[in-house]
């Protein structure tokens, strides 16, 4: 139990919820017996036989029971003979429960639970024994839910005496809060939960456990922010008239109330002696990157230097050459007229030849660099020639030195584990303002568990001039014809002069790689399983357009695999309009920006999850031109796979997608890697659905480690919290 379960003592065991409940079901007559439901009954057995099979190794107890209107058998099996042949004797009066199935065109239970009844039962037993509520227990192969309900059951004692088992737990609940708020004590709240007499006790030890949980974590949260709090900063406030209005003065359009807003909060939090933590999200396109860029150069004009973290050397290449792109001449690369300034000079420079009054450089530091332009950049970062620097994890190495890191920004922090946001930001002769930024809108409730120590700002509008996107789901199984006419619209879409992608879930010689849809997807469902089809492949997909549907188009494909100068010319001249469709892997889901590409084919949709789905989708439509997105899929109508594209289809809400994605799959999945001391925590919270509670167990949380940060008047909260807190989880709390 405890290897399979991660069950080690009596508490790990009392706090082993039951998933769910049975009830043995509604009396019935056997004359009425409904099939595949469970049902109990009241009969008397007429006859028992033992028959022998397998040579004599095998045994089987039949057994006939009558309620005068009519007969059924039961049948027992091997060990479990033994109990109902003694117990079971012709004449018994006995209640019997389990689910009806049929064996030789015969209706019969298999292995029912019973209860003889004495000659002075009535009625009010035989009630009492079918509407008692069974607990079902998580479980696995080696520990049945039965096993771990007679664990329980010895640990709890007889019914009624549970008091003396339960009077040792520590309870982490003040007492004031738990009167206050009308919640059940610790004890009752699991009597309940393990021996419920009826719904409602269920229901109120739940209430109880799920404010334990949220309120445990959001203590630990509450603390980590106050830690954070305490931390030194150096304040960056850009200069005026500095690098920050340069590059606001030459923007051709103007910053949407939404970027005005973030801008504002950031800028607030760079101001302040402590280091900012906060989360930015934002839709596909709803310009994060522009706001992280802002940040970054009023960091760069107060003497220090911003680094972006990218999960992939393509997203770093690209953000690259968008902000250089952005900043045009303020992102210097030429000679200086004179000396560079003095240590403490920070990364802005001033009077470059041929360059404007202001500028900084904008280096680039992945893992596949030439030696020369590492040695460079590396040199550029030392001396604090550079002020930005964009990279791939090679910016956690040991070797790359800053002259003054002041902020760090995280892109796609679910690509991030804990430990290399956490590596990046020790490289600060002080803590570093840290903003980490997302594309997968995150519902309130996942923000205030997951994130709970960072500060949430949110950009919900799109910026002028985005177009709308139709999404379509196509069946190719059932409707072949959908098919050909996706390809004949990609084909229209490049004649008015757009460029098209097409995604596939691999690359082409085995599925493990980045571009393989499973890691970001949901579970395979049934329907994968029965296909056994292989996911559709990059490289195969490719050469069937080019010999196929789009034989005369400029079509290039657009791996992982790929070397990184190959991935980056890919990428340059499609950006460029010299390649009209891309087959990809999800190595465009995220930063590319080809505000040209108006088509997106996603071949077999089902193998992605909803949020990736929608990641996806945002690389179409950045133009003036409407976006078209195709969800190709061989499931049939009625799958939870094509529900789930339908979802995908109806709705461009990234927040509603993100909600249905939660819903639809293991929230483990969902909050990720980064963050599995909070799942694995949490037993009965339900992210999704528990928001007031969370909401409200983060203002109390707040409000007591406001008035008692040490929580010295509260011991069994620190307990708690000590448990909640064992390594992995507590280098999760701290790092995040």
């Amino acid at each position: 139990m405890a290897d399979h379960l991660d069950l080690h003592t009596v508490g790990d065991l009392l706090h082993h919820y039951p998933r769910r409940y049975a009830e043995r079901g509604e009396l019935t007559r056997l004359s009425d017996l409904p099939l595949d439901e469970h049902v109990t009954v009241v009969a008397q057995v007429a006859d028992a036989r033992v028959h022998t099979f397998n040579g004599g190794r095998g045994r089987r107890l039949e057994v006939t029971i009558t309620d005068g209107s009519g007969r059924l058998q039961l049948v027992f099996f091997g060990k479990g003979v033994h109990k109902p042949r003694s117990e079971l004797q012709p004449g018994t009066r006995a209640m019997f429960a389990g689910k009806v199935s049929v064996f030789n065109r015969k209706r019969q239970l298999a292995h029912p639970e019973f209860k003889t009844l004495g000659a002075e039962s009535g009625a009010e037993a035989v009630e009492a024994f079918a509407h008692q509520l069974l607990p079902l227990y998580p479980a696995c192969k080696q520990m049945e839910s039965w096993q771990i309900q007679q664990a329980i059951d010895t640990v709890l004692g007889p019914a009624g005496h549970e008091e003396a088992a339960l009077a040792g737990l520590i309870d982490p609940l003040p007492d004031s809060l738990r009167e206050g708020r009308g919640l059940a004590t610790l004890p009752e709240a699991l009597r309940k939960i393990h021996r419920p007499a009826t719904k409602t006790d269920i229901a109120l030890a739940r209430d109880r456990l799920k404010w334990d949980e949220a309120f445990v974590l959001q203590v630990a949260l509450a603390r980590r922010r106050r830690a954070d709090a305490q931390l030194p900063a150096a304040p960056r406030k850009p200069v005026p008239d500095g690098l920050l209005t340069a590059f606001d003065a030459r923007l051709p359009f103007t910053l949407t109330e939404g970027q005005r807003r973030v801008s504002e909060e950031i800028f607030a939090d760079l101001a302040t002696d402590h280091p900012m933590h906060r989360l930015l999200q934002g839709e596909v396109g709803s310009g994060k990157t522009m706001v992280a860029l802002r940040a970054m150069l009023g960091v760069v004009d107060a003497g220090g230097q911003a680094a972006m973290l990218a999960p992939t050397e393509v997203l770093a290449q690209q953000h690259h050459r968008s902000i250089t792109e952005m900043m045009g001449e303020l992102a210097s690369w030429g000679l200086w007229r004179e000396a560079p300034p003095q240590k403490g000079g920070g990364g802005r420079r001033e009077g470059m030849l041929g360059g404007a009054e202001q500028g900084t450089k904008v280096v680039l530091l992945t893992g596949s660099m030439g030696a020369a332009a590492r040695r460079q950049a590396l040199l550029d970062l030392v001396t604090g020639e550079a002020g930005i620097v964009i990279g791939t994890h090679a910016l956690i190495e040991d070797k790359v030195q800053f002259h003054d890191l002041g902020l760090v920004v995280v892109d796609e922090q679910h690509r991030f584990g804990v430990e290399q946001r956490d590596a990046l930001r020790s490289k600060g002769k002080q803590p570093p303002h840290l903003l980490v930024m997302t594309a997968t809108p995150i519902p309130r409730t996942v923000a205030m568990t997951v994130f709970g120590d960072l500060e949430t700002s949110v950009l919900d509008q799109l910026p002028a001039g985005r177009s709308p996107i139709a999404s379509h789901v196509v069946p190719a199984k059932d409707k072949p014809h959908f098919l050909t006419r996706a390809w004949e619209r990609v084909r229209e879409e490049v004649a008015a002069g757009h460029q098209g992608y097409v995604v596939c879930p691999r690359i082409g010689d085995d599925a493990g790689d980045e571009g393989d849809a499973s890691k970001g997807a949901a579970s395979p469902s049934p329907e994968d399983e029965a296909e056994k089809r292989p996911p559709l492949a990059v490289v195969e997909v490719a050469e069937q357009l080019t010999k196929g549907p789009l034989s005369d188009l400029r079509v290039e494909v657009l791996h992982g695999r790929m070397q990184p100068e190959a991935k980056d010319d890919v990428m340059r001249r499609f950006a460029a309009g010299e390649v009209d469709v891309l087959v990809a892997t999800t190595v465009i889901e995220v930063g590319v920006n080809v505000p040209n590409a108006t088509a997106m084919v996603i071949m077999d949709a089902d193998r992605f999850g909803v949020s990736q789905l929608h990641q996806l989708r945002g690389r179409v439509g950045r133009g003036s031109a409407a976006g078209l997105c195709l969800l190709v899929t061989e499931m049939p109508e009625a799958s939870p796979a094509r529900a789930r594209l339908g979802a995908v289809a109806a709705t461009l809400d990234g927040f509603e997608l993100s909600r249905i994605d939660l819903e639809q799959r293991r929230e483990g999945d969902v909050l990720g890697q980064a963050q599995s001391g909070v799942r694995s925590s949490l037993r009965v919270l339900a992210v999704i659905d528990d928001e007031e509670v969370i909401a409200a167990a983060r203002e109390e949380a707040a409000a007591i480690v406001a008035d008692d940060p040490e929580l010295t008047g509260y011991p069994e909260l620190r307990t708690a919290l000590d448990a909640l807190l064992d390594k992995e989880r507590e280098e999760y709390l701290d790092k995040g």
